[in-house]
């Protein structure tokens, strides 16, 4: 599944494979088009021959993400959002944008910090994944289709992205991040971070339908 975090209507929107690499574990869940999922569409096989064994045809079960590879996503998914925060305090002149973007660069620093120390408690290190990695570069592309706009097209820009991205990153956390922690405290860690993920969304929607139009 492919994700898409908008920006501008300017700018092209992102599409990211972020949190594809993450497989989750158990049964999945009855899906809609937010179910996180390896996208299998392009490699899924053809059905099988009449009299063959389907079972033997299957694709093989996607890996589950390991603790490294949750710790390096959260702290991508963190730093993101952070640095995004960053440039619209200082680029918008919106009053309720830039007192978001100050929530939003506090609380995940805090996030940020709390999952630092954990994997320092543990000794564990963060290990980078197409799914960290994925969101790093989004980020980036993001921030510079950001860069090229001001005023109410920056505001809208902005906000429209902030709320995909933690629409996102709060599926993830739900479907893929705690069911694959096996660690008690990081999945404690996961699930103690989720309502202030939930509040940013909800702060987000309510702030991308007080904008005027760009």
């Amino acid at each position: 599944m492919t994700f898409r975090f908008r920006s501008a209507p300017a700018a092209c929107a992102l599409t990211l494979s972020v949190f594809a690499f993450a497989g989750c574990k158990g049964k999945d869940d009855a899906g809609g088009e937010n179910q996180i999922a390896p996208d299998t569409t392009a490699m899924a096989p053809a059905a099988p021959a009449v009299g063959t064994d389907s079972a033997a045809t299957a694709a093989p079960a996607a890996p589950a993400v390991t603790d490294p590879q949750i710790a390096a996503i959260v702290v991508a998914a963190n730093d993101v959002d952070i640095k995004a925060g960053e440039l619209a305090k200082g680029k918008s002149q919106n009053a309720q944008v830039k007192a978001f973007a100050q929530m939003m660069i506090t609380d995940h620093g805090a996030v940020n910090k709390a999952a630092t120390d954990l994997v320092t408690k543990l000794n564990v290190t963060p290990e980078e994944n197409p799914t960290s990695k994925s969101l790093t570069d989004g980020g980036s592309a993001n921030r510079t289709s950001l860069q090229g706009l001001s005023g109410a097209a920056f505001n809208k820009a902005y906000v429209d992205n902030e709320v995909a991205y933690h629409q996102q990153v709060l599926d993830a956390i739900d479907k893929t991040l705690i069911p694959s922690a096996q660690n008690a405290e990081l999945k404690k860690l996961l699930q103690d971070t989720r309502p202030a993920v939930a509040n940013h969304l909800e702060h987000a929607k309510t702030l991308q339908a007080s904008l005027p139009a760009a």
